[in-house]
């Protein structure tokens, strides 16, 4: 967008699964139909490429071409972030060049995730990645889900030799948070994520918004709206109408690509396919996503 500026990035930003066919191969049509399902929702941004994408089951060339999908799909709508994913500097900074030229505002940099290394090979890591981009990047920092991660001294250190790191994405518990954006003195933006658990007291304690996968993206969109508006009672009782739903999905990774993603397809008539390997539903799981569509309804859907 011509006239993005990192300063005004807000609001609940929808992170695409990746929808595959029955070949396991990504589906086209899914894909741009989720784009179009999130904006008709009224996200104020959208996103691709993070543990929701599952990135790691993609190629190099599967990951430019989700950049290029997406971007044609918002056509400028809304800002559009892209997380990078890979193994080496060099990897992530071939990313980061795709990501410019497909059209990204802003980039999501994710800590290699082989090995386990010190706080400081991780700083150097983001560092060297953050000073070859030329959009605004956010470090993702999601040491319960990622295994790896860096405590909130680390990242104002980091942000304060490489001015080029703008935001944090974080996906931790609000106190969490909270201790995050108090050691930063509130200088980098804070998008908390784990499917909108905590949504309004994330937003109480200073976080711009939320970054989250499109299963009960709608349901956010309300929650953030009425807390804006001020209308506090509208908004604890749009989240409790999607809690349940987050609570279920929100068990790890794996559960949240077989369960999060069977509730987005529910509510969106989308058919979802694995691509292997991947954690399978059971028939108890089937039921509750069922459960939790119904009750949520449809997603709604774009203008003719």
């Amino acid at each position: 967008m011509n006239s993005f500026r990192i300063e005004d990035l807000h609001g609940i930003h929808a992170i695409l699964y990746a929808l595959f066919d029955r070949e396991e191969k990504l589906d086209r049509a899914a894909m741009r139909k989720q784009t179009q399902l999130c904006l008709a929702a009224g996200v104020h941004g959208m996103a691709a490429l993070g543990l929701a994408t599952e990135a790691s089951k993609l190629s190099e060339d599967e990951r430019v071409q989700v950049m290029e999908w997406l971007a044609e799909d918002n056509a400028g709508r809304v800002p559009l972030g892209i997380t990078i994913y890979g193994s080496s500097v060099a990897e992530q900074i071939r990313q980061v060049k795709h990501a410019a030229r497909a059209g990204a505002d802003w980039l999501i940099v994710q800590p290699p995730m082989i090995g386990a290394y010190s706080a400081r090979e991780y700083m150097n890591f983001f560092g060297r990645v953050a000073d070859a981009a030329t959009l605004p990047v956010a470090i993702q920092n999601a040491p319960a889900l990622m295994g790896r991660g860096l405590n909130a001294d680390d990242i104002r250190e980091l942000a304060r030799c490489h001015p080029n790191i703008r935001l944090i994405k974080g996906e931790g518990p609000v106190v969490d948070i909270a201790h995050l954006i108090e050691v930063t003195g509130g200088q980098l933006p804070v998008f908390n994520g784990r499917g909108g658990l905590e949504l309004p007291d994330n937003l109480r304690i200073g976080c711009k918004g939320m970054i989250l996968a499109p299963d009960c993206i709608d349901h956010a969109v309300k929650v953030y709206q009425f807390f804006r508006d001020g209308r506090e009672q509208e908004c604890e009782a749009a989240y409790q109408l999607m809690l349940p739903a987050v609570v279920s999905t929100m068990q790890g990774i794996e559960h949240l690509m077989c369960y999060g993603k069977r509730l987005f397809g529910a509510r969106a008539g989308i058919t979802v396919h694995d691509r292997a390997p991947a954690a399978r539903p059971s028939v108890a799981g089937e039921a509750m996503i069922a459960r939790f569509a119904a009750a949520l309804g449809p997603l709604p859907q774009p203008e003719s």
